[in-house]
């Protein structure tokens, strides 16, 4: 699958009138052609089971320098799956590299979704992830907590797991007074999702640092609580 043949069959979903209803809402100024996330999901699974790590690496690149919102979409969709052999490495790194170009929630909440699976694979990339923290970039302050919500939701955590818990609660107290409504709500979310497994560890953290959050951040946490 070539780059150009996966733009046709996205433009083949084309609907302008719902292109133009998506720009309005996501306010980014880019080319939106109106395809649902349903068909662009299922696009990216068909080109996902045809293609092995270096064809899927070289067709997420095309799609992503087209800089059209469907296809960014679909290029954050390409890695999902849970394992790739022998190693994932190539991957990661396309991954990685698209995180500082994010400017959209939508677009980076799609490469998150890959972005995960490639860090449960391979859990060492956290040391990555927390220079992602600090950096100047919005997008990339709040990669580090979405692309780590995996390790939040086990019953059962492994070794991985709450090193990973730890670590993550110590980026969130970090960036706790940091501002961006994006990483408030980033912060909440993480820990909206830990206290369904871990609710007293969530109570512990609101109790020393909840103060610091912003009201709508520290109510998300809370939700389940």
């Amino acid at each position: 699958m070539t780059p150009e043949a996966a733009m046709a069959a996205l433009r083949a979903h084309a609907d302008p009138e719902r292109a133009a209803g998506m720009r309005d809402y996501h306010k980014a100024d880019r080319e939106y052609l109106g395809v649902s996330n349903a068909v662009t999901g299922e696009l990216a699974a068909g080109w996902r089971k045809a293609c092995g790590q270096e064809a899927l690496v070289a067709l997420a690149r095309g799609l992503w320098a087209s800089d059209i919102f469907e296809a960014r979409i679909a290029a954050g969709k390409l890695f999902l799956q849970a394992r790739m052999r022998p190693d994932d490495e190539t991957a990661w790194a396309c991954i990685a590299g698209f995180v500082p170009e994010f400017d959209s929630w939508a677009i980076a909440d799609a490469v998150a979704q890959s972005g995960q699976k490639r860090l449960v694979q391979v859990p060492a990339r956290l040391d990555a992830l927390e220079g992602w923290t600090r950096s100047d970039h919005l997008w990339t302050r709040r990669a580090a907590l979405v692309f780590t919500l995996p390790f939040g939701k086990s019953r059962h955590p492994g070794p991985d797991e709450r090193a990973a818990r730890t670590r993550v609660l110590g980026w969130c107290a970090d960036l706790a007074d940091d501002r961006e409504w994006f990483i408030q709500k980033a912060i909440g979310w993480w820990l909206r999702d830990l206290s369904k497994r871990d609710p007293d560890r969530v109570r512990d953290w609101l109790a020393t640092h909840g103060a610091r959050l912003k009201p709508v951040a520290r109510k998300e946490a809370a939700r389940h609580l």
